[in-house]
């Protein structure tokens, strides 16, 4: 009791304990903040570093993709230079490299307008570009996309075209498209006829000004997506003489509503042609559109009308410009330049001719003309028509070249086509044409843009979400009159925003593993020879480096393998990778005898996109079919490309086991259906639910029918395989019936 004070007294305290120094507040609280700081500097570090290693992995299966695109149709281009000029040889490439314009005029009698890669039978006369008109190109064009003769069904509730256009047209398109619904045929043909009207009056390099609205906004890739050319368009008002906007290419394939895209593009286009500039990109090209999704998706939008349309949109990319100059101070094409690039030339040419940039347009040769043929198989000059590589290099590099941080300028490697060109090439180009900038797209950033070169490139990338959701942002940017640069970004998305920044790097970082792994699958044997050079006693288990140098050999990608071991392969206590352990998630499926063996399978299903542009490149009419001859056909260009040798047995029994109704036609989404990757974690749980029923005998081969788990496939009785105009309806049994089967994994079973 009293007044006095009391302290507490801990009981564990000794006898001789001192009472210790308290750290001042405001020191406490700095180093809290520094250690808080340095912990999230390490931890936005560490998702940092995981981020760019996903990123590394897309870009390379993407530039990988395009390169065999290419190495392709190089193929193609070396097949009709070296074939052998008899009857039979003659027939078969001519039937095949046709593209759809010069089968259509070939069938018609019509006269080519333009140079071709076309040989003509003995005695037919040449035709050189100087004898035939533009007004009987145009009146070909006109012949080939006519829209009168297609009807417009009572049920169709969409928008319809009335020429010229009203603003009202172009909200009332983007109100439809919101829903999901297509343009009808008809419209669709007499939109695309008035863009070309629009398109033919301008120059291959157009010339942009701010002088009256103080600025124009550029626009990258948008690559199909809706959701971000709306989201542009909601931010920065539709295009108008007060708020023009430059496109600068790729604008279709990848994404699902490339089709959508174009059309309100072109729509803007034909409303107000000084409002709006767009330049052709590496993807406005007929072959890149064959292996990209567009045609896929034409034919499944348009059905029976698909090859009026995709003949119209073919001769209106090759009327794209190539460039265009802002303020004569901003150079803007799709791809890059190189040293050789000169505006001037690239002025002068006829652009038209590129109805695909892969291919340099070539005036009709006759049999006879041997050392014309040899002179263009050697990329020789010839007295006559030839190749004009000079012409095409500059078309090339435009499209598809690539900056780069070296000094120099070098063939792109990578993509396979243009060129690399380091910060001196920037300078020269820009000095020698007196510019002060050049804008770009051509590749995501994960920021929706990014500068190079001292600031003097400039790379646009308007398609957010592009390798998955979250992976990275759209932007433009709006070039000022003062000669300042704007940014604006976004990201089509809402779920984004719902997760952490670490749940949206998983789930990028998910995806691009899971395509790597499919990558390695599809090489399996190949690795698995070269793992066991490493191996001699087949213990399983080798040492990093040397698993690293195996991938290095047979991937041909260059990746941080060491680094992504942990995501790949099982990894023991000793350092050693379990290297059989990188095809565990996954099996491919036997069901016939692989009559050139064990890898043929795998072979087949690794080079499933190049088999399918030949499939397409022979789908002339776009019907979704080819006959039974012309598959087997493309099987063996396919091993002549890949320089392997595919049993003719195996590739009878596969096309007799994907023709499933025995007419003689292959149906080419059945095709894909034989090519899907079994995920090993959800292979049981599904073939639990395969009733007894299900198991076929085809060819005198077992085989079993792996059902999806998703509601909708299991509810329906019968699923239609054609997006063409013929139709076939095949029990759901019957859905699965081929040589190999290979199934996406999917966390969700699906």
């Amino acid at each position: 009791m009293g007044c006095g004070k009391s302290t507490a007294v801990s009981d564990t305290a000794g006898p001789e304990e001192k009472p210790s120094m308290a750290m001042p507040k405001s020191e406490a609280t700095i180093k809290s903040a520094l250690l808080i700081q340095k912990w999230y500097r390490r931890y936005t570090a560490r998702l940092e570093a995981r981020r760019r290693a996903a990123w590394n992995i897309y870009q390379k299966i993407e530039y990988a993709g395009e390169q065999d695109q290419l190495n392709l149709y190089n193929f193609f281009n070396d097949m009709i230079n070296h074939v052998s000029m008899s009857e039979p040889g003659r027939n078969k490439f001519n039937n095949l490299v046709l593209t759809r314009q010069q089968n259509w005029r070939k069938s018609t009698g019509t006269p080519s307008p333009s140079p071709s890669p076309v040989f003509f039978d003995k005695g037919s006369k040449k035709t050189s570009a100087a004898q035939t008109s533009i007004e009987c190109e145009d009146l070909e064009f006109m012949q080939a996309t006519d829209p009168s003769q297609i009807k417009v069904s009572a049920a169709y509730k969409g928008p319809v075209l009335k020429f010229p256009l009203t603003q009202g047209a172009m909200e009332m398109l983007i109100n439809h498209f919101k829903n999901n619904q297509y343009l009808h045929a008809k419209y669709t043909l007499e939109l695309l006829r008035e863009t070309r009207k629009v398109l033919k009056r301008q120059p291959n390099i157009n010339q942009a000004s701010t002088s009256i609205a103080r600025q124009i906004t550029v626009c990258g890739d948008l690559h199909g997506k809706l959701d971000d050319l709306l989201i542009v368009f909601y931010k920065n008002g539709l295009p108008s003489v007060d708020n023009p906007y430059l496109f600068n290419g790729d604008f279709v394939d990848r994404g699902e509503n490339s089709t959508e895209v174009a059309l309100l593009l072109f729509t803007c286009l034909i409303l107000n042609p000084t409002a709006l500039y767009i330049n052709r990109g590496n993807h406005e090209d007929h072959i890149m559109n064959i292996r990209y999704g567009f045609i896929k998706e034409l034919m499944h939008k348009y059905k029976e009308h698909a090859g009026k349309v995709v003949r119209a949109f073919e001769d209106i990319f090759s009327w794209l410009p190539l460039a265009t100059v802002i303020d004569q101070t901003v150079l803007v094409v799709h791809g890059g330049i190189s040293d050789q690039t000169d505006l001037a030339y690239l002025a002068k040419i006829d652009r038209h001719k590129y109805l695909s940039a892969l291919r340099p347009p070539v005036n009709a040769v006759e049999e006879t003309d041997k050392e014309l043929l040899a002179a263009i198989a050697n990329d020789q000059d010839a007295n006559g028509d030839h190749i004009n590589l000079r012409e095409w290099k500059q078309v090339l590099d435009i499209l598809w070249s690539d900056p780069r941080n070296v000094f120099g300028c070098t063939p792109n490697t990578f993509r396979g086509g243009g060129s690399y060109f380091g910060p001196d090439v920037t300078d020269l180009v820009l000095s020698k044409h007196k510019l002060r900038l050049l804008i770009r797209s051509h590749e995501c950033k994960h920021e929706g843009y990014e500068y190079c070169h001292d600031n003097k490139v400039l790379t646009i990338f308007s398609a957010s979400n592009y390798y998955e959701m979250g992976s990275n942002k759209g932007a433009y940017v709006q070039i000022s009159s003062d000669s300042t640069s704007h940014f604006v970004q976004y990201m089509a998305s809402k779920s984004h925003k719902k997760l952490s920044l670490r749940q949206r790097l998983s789930l990028v970082e998910e995806s691009a593993f899971k395509d790597l792994k499919e990558k390695l699958y599809s090489h399996h044997s190949d690795l698995m020879a070269e793992f066991q050079k490493y191996d001699p006693a087949n213990t399983g288990l080798i040492t990093a480096t040397d698993w690293a140098k195996a991938l290095e050999m047979v991937m041909d990608m260059d990746l941080p393998w060491r680094t992504l071991r942990s995501k790949l392969v099982r990894v023991s206590l000793h350092g050693l990778v379990d290297y059989k352990s990188s095809f565990e998630d996954y099996t491919l499926h036997q069901f016939t005898k692989d009559f050139g063996g064990p890898s043929i399978t795998e072979i087949m299903y690794r080079n499933k996109n190049s088999l399918e542009t030949i499939f397409r490149i022979m789908d002339k009419d776009n019907s979704g079919y080819i006959s039974m001859e012309e598959f087997e056909e493309a099987c063996q260009l396919l091993g002549e490309h890949i320089k392997t040798t595919i049993s003719p047995q195996y590739i009878s029994d596969l096309a007799t086991s994907i023709d499933m109704n025995k007419d003689g036609f292959i149906d080419f989404n059945e095709f894909l259906e034989a090519f899907r990757l079994v995920d090993n974690d959800h292979r049981n749980s599904v073939k639990a639910n395969v009733p007894a029923n299900d198991k076929q005998v085809e060819n005198g081969h077992s085989s079993e029918v792996v059902k999806s788990k998703s509601p909708s496939s299991l509810n329906k009785k019968k699923i239609s395989l054609s997006t063409g105009s013929k139709k076939r309806t095949v029990p759901e049994s019957k859905q699965v019936d081929s040589t190999v089967l290979v199934t996406p994994v999917a966390e969700n079973g699906t």
